[in-house]
């Protein structure tokens, strides 16, 4: 489905790119972890940030990017909002894959989360996010 997406030089760094995406979400869903696989999950997460460093420093590099017309219309209307008029947007601007984000940090630590708390599907956050709904409610 995604093969021979892109010229061949690009490709191959986006076919490595998506099977390191799909290695490490296989291993963040294992059910049951154990040292070895915690370690290889740990080395995933690092083939994953260099797979990421690459496809930004080479392919994204190689390609204008842009918001799509709804983020234009988006970002047009919250300007007009705080501006107080209807004034019409600039035009699409330039959008660029940003790898500083809490998502994408997040990543590494999902290997010691996992050893310290077990896997994600054995607990929730949903009791703290209803308490915080509580609270914020009053």
């Amino acid at each position: 489905m995604f093969d021979s997406l892109l010229p061949t030089s690009h490709n191959s760094i986006l076919m490595d790119l998506l099977f390191a995406l799909a290695t490490w979400h296989a291993y963040a869903k294992l059910r049951l972890h154990t040292d070895s696989t915690l370690a290889l999950f740990e080395t995933a997460t690092s083939i994953l940030g260099e797979q990421l460093r690459c496809f930004v420093e080479v392919t994204c590099a190689a390609y204008k990017t842009t918001e799509t017309p709804s983020e234009v219309t988006a970002r047009a209307r919250c300007n007009a909002k705080q501006a107080g008029n209807s004034g019409s947007g600039t035009g699409a601007q330039q959008k660029d894959l940003n790898l500083s984000t809490y998502k994408l940090h997040a990543l590494s630590h999902y290997p010691d989360t996992i050893c310290h708390f077990r896997t994600t599907e054995s607990y929730s956050t949903q009791t703290v996010s209803l308490y915080t709904t509580i609270l914020h409610r009053d």
